[in-house]
């Protein structure tokens, strides 16, 4: 018989609002919202609990926050710091099994299922890891301890902030009964749309529709939602340490003849910038060492990188980044045969909710990620890049390592 899993949820509370008040005292018992530069149209990315009274949410645009609550303070969010501060959060929550997955830079998923017994419990693990987390950086946490993890997921959020909440075997149908199917982790609101036209609006509902009628409105997904109403879920906890997390993402494209037209050139870097900035945000990475590649006529290879202290997952930014190098090579005589960028020092989870940029520009990166996923690549495309050879045959590559970017180092 297999053995039953206890599974760890540890989300950190308000997190980037919680390290600024940290960091500055003034801000401490204030609202406080945190995102890109108040000069610019930015979103909430976090609001401090002192805040949320007045309908602030993460998401949400500065404009419509100052309306709720005027007298909320803007802080332009600092990435490297939540960075270094979630790599110390993990630390700690890695002393108590390696079996953790960093969902998000302030989430994360313990197995301690092997190890529990060596600290009296999962119980006394995850309230370990709250007053060491409080003690060592002045932080809090709510924990969900639970079979799996959907359901750790879920009691994570039941009591915040710094709450603690169990949901076990035995009590999984009745908690789920009138539980709003919204709020089992992975419906999103179209789902919950096409569940509510079925009639159904709990997840005890949804455990009770065969199974078979919702594989004929959802497809395999049906499957799964089965299992979701049932509170069922068999994904393993994934160690940080065990996923070929990407080192750099990068792009190359060898040019059908040798050139020295530097708007060629250059459009290409635009192309090959658009194609790395896709590829990050596909995968929720960003990064921010960007570095051009030059193969010269003569076979001769460039390598400059240039690092800058803002995360980017946007094409155009890192093609203006690369761009700058690329000026610095103009006077060389020597024609160019092959063209890359890559963006390594990557972080996952960093821009989350459109952090640190313009809302109606990240709207915009999705709408189009959306439509180019849909109807194939540069289906919309910058104008720039209109004359330039089409669909040209690039080499990307992931260097990989068995780390994660926000591993307990």
């Amino acid at each position: 018989m297999e053995k039953q899993r206890t599974i760890l949820l540890v989300d950190m509370n308000a997190f980037f609002a919680s390290v600024e008040q940290l960091s500055n005292a003034s801000l401490r018992g204030k609202p406080v919202l945190v995102g890109g530069s108040p000069s610019q149209r930015s979103v909430v990315a976090a609001a401090s609990y002192e805040a949320r009274p007045y309908g602030i949410s993460s998401g949400m645009s500065f404009t419509e926050a100052l309306i709720l609550c005027p007298g909320a303070i803007l802080v332009e969010g600092n990435p490297l710091k939540y960075a270094d501060t979630a790599r110390r959060v993990f630390r700690i929550c890695a002393d108590y099994t390696d079996k953790m997955e960093v969902y998000s830079i302030d989430e994360c998923f313990l197995d301690v299922t092997e190890t529990q017994d060596r600290f009296g419990g999962a119980w006394k693990i995850a309230q370990a890891i709250k007053q060491r987390i409080r003690k060592e950086l002045g932080l809090t946490c709510s924990i969900g301890i639970g079979p799996n993890k959907l359901l750790s997921k879920l009691a994570a959020g039941m009591k915040k902030p710094d709450g603690l909440t169990e949901i076990k075997p035995e009590d999984v149908k009745s908690i789920l009964e009138d539980l709003p199917v919204e709020k089992l982790h992975g419906i999103g609101e179209k789902t919950r749309i096409r569940l509510a036209r079925m009639g159904i609006t709990t997840a005890g509902a949804l455990g009770r529709v065969p199974v078979e009628s919702l594989r004929q409105r959802f497809g395999i997904l049906g499957d799964l939602l089965h299992e979701m109403g049932n509170g069922i879920d068999h994904s393993p906890v994934v160690p940080y340490y065990s996923i070929p997390d990407a080192k750099s993402m990068g792009h190359s494209y060898t040019l059908s003849r040798n050139t020295r037209d530097w708007n060629v050139i250059h459009g290409h870097l635009l192309r090959l910038s658009e194609m790395v900035g896709r590829r990050l945000r596909e995968q929720n990475y960003a990064g921010r060492t960007i570095t051009l590649i030059l193969r010269y006529e003569d076979m001769y290879t460039f390598v400059r990188q240039k690092s800058i202290p803002e995360y980017l997952d946007d094409g155009y930014a890192i093609y203006k980044v690369a761009a700058s190098i690329l000026r610095q090579r103009e006077d060389d005589e020597r024609s160019i045969r092959l063209v890359g960028v890559s963006v390594s020092n990557l972080v996952k989870g960093i821009k989350q909710l459109g952090l640190f940029t313009d809302h109606r520009y990240s709207t915009l990166l999705r709408t189009l990620d959306a439509i180019n996923d849909k109807y194939g690549e540069f289906t919309i495309k910058r104008a720039s890049l209109l004359g330039l050879e089409s669909q040209p045959k690039t080499h990307g590559f992931d260097r990989t390592q068995i780390a994660h970017h926000l591993r307990p180092a």
